[in-house]
């Protein structure tokens, strides 16, 4: 475990725990050859001998913590981490290594006794799949069977993960490859006649002839498979295959293609090309079930089909009504793993729910909502909400993966179904330590995206997370941080927590490269909590990078503006990269137009900003506006004197507003009566002061205030008040700068920073803040202002009530005894 010395100890809200690991070796005194190369090679960038390295603190508050890793770097941990990096890499690099076209060899039968042995022949490791190429590298560095059979449980197979459900019918046989079914393995020396056979006669096989030897072949050991496929006579019997494809049987052509998928025959290998034609070309002549095991073979070997699966979904929407319940969750599975969705099926894949729901195996409901997942299908609020009330009543006979996958559909329709949620919290912490670590980050974003705080998910995911943490993928880690800062938690072993997942988004920094946005996304979850890593904000904000962003096909200049600005508030003491002011400038008018267009205008904002005009004395002392455009919410700001006297400033909207009548309301003792009693003798309208009129009100108004028993019902002594404001604009009023606003820093005046807050800003079903508003709240308040919020639960209400009610709410807000103390 990490040593952490932690030398100064302050408030959570107060704290900026940012990360730098810095080397502290020779390698700093290396030449600039020495350090391109190691930016060309991050994995062996930090191998080094340095034991040691500096967590620098971009704190205002010089809070500092040390971390010492060579406290750990011995341990078992270690060997984990080195397994991980390896295994990461291994994994990048068979993504990367194209395969290659297969060159037709013609070899004559004299050549036949020159063949090598099969049993000689050194089997290609590129050949091998590419889960136990990886499975293997991570498995030579382990050292014990329990960090083995803890790798194998991290490790997720894309491919066959998803097939789980295909065990649960013996229909699924007739649909479906099964890896897994028993074969009779034959001898070498079989494998050595049919080479020799094919080289002997090259031209005179019949299409059955050639069909058993692809059999018979595929059915060799498979550690002589990669063997078999870098004969030369192997490419000899693919070319006769294709010369002759026309004249096979449909059921001698899909044996061939499953032959294929157990020799692991590279995608893009000239057979599968011929195949993939003549399939496309018999498919009216075949039935569902040849189609769908066909379309199984394809995604068993890795290759994309696009044009077969086009033809394929035309078939089955010609034969819906024909199609069983295996053959529809099949078809679900495929498109999933095709990654598109069909839009003229569907309306009828949701009939088709409903129809089987109560009849799909738990797996199968997974497969369902896993293949909708993928395909990015719309589905109805209606379809989503059954499949979650089943799932909500089933949960603990359900599979961890199958559970996740229907969550993954959750979080995609945006549903906050509080049942399966809730009984989500019961059954899923328990499940934690043994759910690997994609599994993991899959909960966790859910709760997240949908706004929902559970402390026993949080919990159990943090205390698991540091121990599996290498498992994470700079997505993983990224997800991980954006999750909890979002949520604004931070877990009883925050320190230990946080520390490695920023370690793992260091080791995962040439990911970054690749997937910029994983980077911000783990930076803004930080951010959220009030923690800065220093190198990694400067990568962040270098040129090369913000270029990358802005090739990135998501919208990420909000957040590097969002990354940036928070910066510059709440660590001046950063010296590293930051965003040219160009960018600055187009990224907030970006932000203000969104504004004025869809976050100005909501009504609630409207009403209250009206409601203030009228109740201070005009435009000229409210200001609806973000203060931070980097927190993408509006702000209603206010400036009062010590004395509780409105002070106006906002110029700009007085200029706007001159050609209107300045029309003032002025609150006396009187007003102060009649808005807390009501409407004395019947009184059509209130009489105030120098004989200004309130507006009248809607037809039906009751100007009486908010029940005990109402949502919005205010404190008690909410407008006890021995002041008279008098808040009529006088006349002769003057657009210079009046003195109390230039003075207003020096005479201790106070900036009300108003937030008409609304669901979106809050967790679900509770009073608890996300994070971009909790970060937004602390910079007004390290600004200067004094934050006040109209929240939802109260206003919201009001908006349905009489003019006076809102105006006594909002009296209340803005002059609040404690704020006019605190401007004292």
């Amino acid at each position: 475990m990490a040593t952490v010395l932690i030398c100064r100890r302050f408030p959570r809200l107060s704290r900026v725990t940012a990360f730098s690991t810095t080397a502290k070796c020779k390698a700093e005194r290396e030449s600039s050859r020495s350090d391109q190369k190691k930016e060309e090679n991050p994995d062996t960038a930090n191998t080094g001998t340095e034991s040691t390295a500096t967590i620098q603190l971009l704190n205002p508050l010089d809070y500092r913590v040390l971390y010492n890793p060579s406290a750990y770097a011995k341990s078992r941990a270690a060997s984990q981490q080195h397994a991980a990096r390896n295994g990461g890499q291994a994994l990048g690099d068979a993504f990367t290594s194209p395969g290659t076209t297969q060159v037709w060899h013609r070899v004559g039968s004299a050549s036949s006794q020159a063949l090598p042995p099969l049993r000689n022949a050194l089997p290609e490791p590129k050949c091998k799949p590419l889960l136990e190429q990886t499975t293997s590298a991570l498995l030579s560095t382990v050292q014990t069977k329990e960090e083995a059979e803890k790798l194998k449980a991290e490790m997720h197979d894309s491919k066959e993960d998803p097939r789980v459900f295909q065990k649960g019918r013996p229909e699924y046989r007739a649909l479906s490859y099964d890896k897994s079914e028993p074969v009779e393995t034959l001898p070498l020396e079989e494998g050595d006649s049919i080479l020799r056979s094919v080289a002997a006669c090259e031209d005179s096989q019949s299409p059955g002839t050639l069909t058993d030897y692809f059999c018979k072949l595929s059915r060799l050991p498979a550690e002589q498979h990669a063997a078999v496929l870098s004969q030369p006579t192997f490419n000899t019997l693919c070319h006769s295959a294709v010369k002759t494809i026309r004249l096979f049987s449909t059921s001698d052509l899909i044996d061939v293609l499953k032959s294929c998928v157990r020799l692991v025959v590279p995608p893009t290998h000239p057979l599968l090309n011929a195949c993939e034609s003549e399939f496309c070309r018999r498919v009216w002549d075949m039935d569902l079930d040849q189609l769908l095991l066909v379309a199984d073979c394809w995604r068993c070997l890795e290759r994309s089909v696009p044009s077969y699966l086009s033809i394929l979904f035309s078939y089955a929407n010609m034969h819906w009504k024909d199609l069983t319940l295996p053959q529809f969750v099949q078809l679900l599975y495929i498109i999933g793993e095709g990654r598109r969705s069909p839009a003229d099926l569907t309306q009828k894949v949701e009939s088709m729910i409903l129809k089987h729901l109560d009849s799909f195996t738990l797996e199968e409901v997974g497969a369902v909502c896993l293949g909708l997942f993928k395909s990015l299908s719309d589905i109805s609020d209606h379809v989503m909400r059954k499949i979650a009330d089943r799932v909500s009543l089933q949960m603990e006979e359900m599979s961890t993966y199958a559970l996740v996958n229907v969550l993954k559909m959750l979080r995609y329709a945006r549903m906050d179904h509080l049942p399966l949620l809730k009984e989500l919290g019961k059954v899923i912490p328990a499940r934690i330590p043994t759910t690997n670590i994609q599994g993991i980050m899959h909960i966790t974003l859910t709760c997240s995206s949908l706004h929902y705080f559970d402390e026993g998910i949080m919990a159990a995911v943090a205390t698991s997370l540091p121990s599996k943490v290498t498992y994470c993928r700079s997505k993983d880690a990224a997800k991980f941080l954006w999750s909890f800062g979002c949520l604004d938690y931070e877990p009883p072993n925050e320190e230990e927590f946080y520390s490695s997942l920023i370690e793992q988004m260091h080791r995962k920094l040439h990911e970054f490269r690749k997937f910029p946005e994983h980077l911000l996304t783990g930076l803004l979850g930080l951010a959220f909590v009030k923690r800065f890593p220093e190198e990694l904000i400067d990568y962040a904000l270098r040129y090369e990078f913000v270029q990358k962003t802005r090739g990135s096909k998501y919208e990420l200049e909000k957040d590097l503006f969002t990354l940036s600005k928070s910066v510059e508030i709440e660590c001046p003491s950063y010296q590293g990269n930051r965003l040219p002011p160009q960018l600055y400038q187009e990224i907030t008018e970006m932000v203000l137009h969104f504004a004025e267009q869809e976050i100005y205008v909501r009504p609630e904002i409207v009403e209250a900003a009206s409601l203030l005009e009228k109740m201070l004395g005009g435009p000229e002392y409210v200001k609806n506006h973000m203060i931070l455009p980097h927190a993408r919410s509006s702000d209603l700001e206010v400036h009062l004197a010590t004395d509780g006297r409105p002070i106006p400033f906002n110029l700009k909207d007085l200029v706007a507003d001159k050609k209107l009548k300045e029309i003032g309301v002025s609150l006396t003792d009187e007003l102060m009566t009649q808005l807390i009693q009501g409407r004395p003798n019947g009184q059509s309208a209130m009489e105030v002061g120098n004989g200004t009129r309130i507006p009248s009100q809607e037809r039906g108004e009751e100007a009486q205030m908010p029940r005990m028993g109402d949502r919005a019902a205010l404190p008690a002594g909410a407008l006890i008040t021995g002041t008279r404001l008098q808040t009529e604009p006088k006349s002769g009023h003057s657009l210079e700068p009046p003195p109390s606003l230039t003075l207003n820093q020096r005479s201790g005046g106070v900036k009300l920073a108003i937030q008409v807050s609304n669901r979106n800003h809050y967790c679900h079903y509770s009073k608890r803040l996300l994070g971009l508003h909790c970060l937004k709240r602390r910079q007004l308040r390290q600004l200067g202002y004094v934050v006040v919020e109209l929240p939802f639960w109260e206003w919201f209400p009001l908006l349905k009530r009489t003019r006076l009610e809102k105006l006594s709410y909002l009296h209340y807000k803005v002059f609040d005894p404690a704020l006019l103390t605190r401007a004292a």
